[in-house]
């Protein structure tokens, strides 16, 4: 398909090598799209966990692969049955691509979509992702981003966002309601507490690094537990919050081996455990599951529903994301050198077209 002004080549940061540093190479502009395909000139795209995952061979990936999950950008060409964007929008690109629209997840709730079991793949994981100067979106799963939004605030929305919203969603926890973060001052945790306070949910932010601690504080979290105080006295703290019945869920973004169990720990009897982290294994202990009937669900990312009213509450409520930034490809091994140093507040991202990023480019 012959795409007016977009480049024959372009430059893409990959995965070429398991365990081995990204790779940026010349590559075919990706303009051969399918019915509900978008060529988007990318604004932004983000480094997450996730990709060190892919990194480290965790996922069958078939190499080469351009790396992060987390992207958005400017459509410039649409496929054939695309009808919800149309050339020039501002599009935070969904992960799922490809899905088979005919399983029972594809035809049930919106929000059940993204677990599709023959889909293409998740992009940045399965297919190629958003470190490009131009990716392929999605119409079925991307959103439409508001136009008080940023490029580079909406592309760790695409993954951490829609994570950490959904995850409050599954925890059922409502207005008044205390809610525990176990890992609070990531990129997932600092998003989640301020979107339950947004909600009327009382946060108390579990947290384990100084960088941490500070980022939920600017996050808005007024109960910030310390983990390296230790087990008991973090449960008996969270009592004494709660009436001395423990929060009424509690949702896990730390991939630490005790964190499961911590977080169950600290959920009231018959309460909800959400686990998001997604270490090798989960491990909790049978007390609290026998003894105090705390119940494990597990979530994912979200629905194209779902994440765009997570995009319209950013827009409405003034979230706020704690932003790493780089400017251009090159610059993606520092990134990620940032983003392993323990260090880091926040998401990291690449602003990869500057110009669209400062709006000033022509849609």
């Amino acid at each position: 398909m012959a795409t007016q002004g977009v480049p024959e080549q372009m430059t893409a940061v990959q995965v070429v090598e398991f365990n081995k540093p990204y790779e940026s190479r010349r590559v075919p502009t990706p303009t051969d799209l399918g019915e509900y395909e978008m060529l988007l000139k990318t604004a932004t795209a983000s480094f997450c966990h996730t990709d060190t995952m892919v990194i480290k061979a965790a996922f069958p990936t078939k190499l080469p692969c351009t790396a992060s999950h987390e992207g958005t950008g400017v459509a410039v060409a649409l496929g054939s049955k695309v009808r919800n964007f149309k050339v020039g929008d501002r599009i935070m690109t969904g992960l799922p691509k490809g899905p088979c629209g005919t399983c029972s997840n594809c035809q049930g709730p919106d929000d059940w979509r993204q677990y599709c079991e023959n889909i293409e793949g998740h992009i940045g994981i399965f297919v190629d992702g958003a470190f490009a100067d131009y990716h392929v979106a999605d119409c079925r799963n991307s959103c439409h981003i508001p136009d008080n939004v940023s490029f580079s605030d909406a592309a760790p929305l695409a993954c951490a966002g829609i994570t950490i919203y959904r995850a409050i969603a599954v925890s059922q926890a409502k207005s008044g309601d205390w809610l525990a973060f176990v890992g609070a001052g990531g990129g997932l945790g600092h998003l989640g507490i301020q979107f339950a306070l947004a909600k009327g949910i009382q946060v108390i932010a579990i947290e384990a690094r100084d960088e941490g601690m500070e980022l939920c504080k600017k996050s808005g979290a007024k109960h910030i537990l310390d983990v390296r105080e230790g087990r008991d006295k973090l449960v008996e703290d969270v009592k004494a919050l709660t009436g001395g019945s423990g929060a009424f869920a509690a949702i896990n973004v730390s991939a630490h081996e005790s964190a499961a169990t911590l977080a169950c720990a600290v959920t009231r009897m018959h309460g909800t455990m959400v686990q998001v982290a997604a270490p090798t294994n989960i491990s909790v202990e049978f007390e609290q599951l026998l003894f105090r009937d705390v119940r494990i669900q597990g979530s994912l990312i979200a629905g194209q529903e779902v994440s765009q009213q997570m995009l319209n509450d950013v827009s409405t409520f003034g979230i706020h994301i704690e932003k790493n930034l780089v400017y251009g490809l090159e610059q993606v091994p520092d990134l990620v050198k940032l983003a392993h140093s323990g260090k880091m507040k926040g998401k990291a991202i690449c602003v990869v077209d500057k110009e669209l990023e400062e709006g000033t480019a022509k849609k």
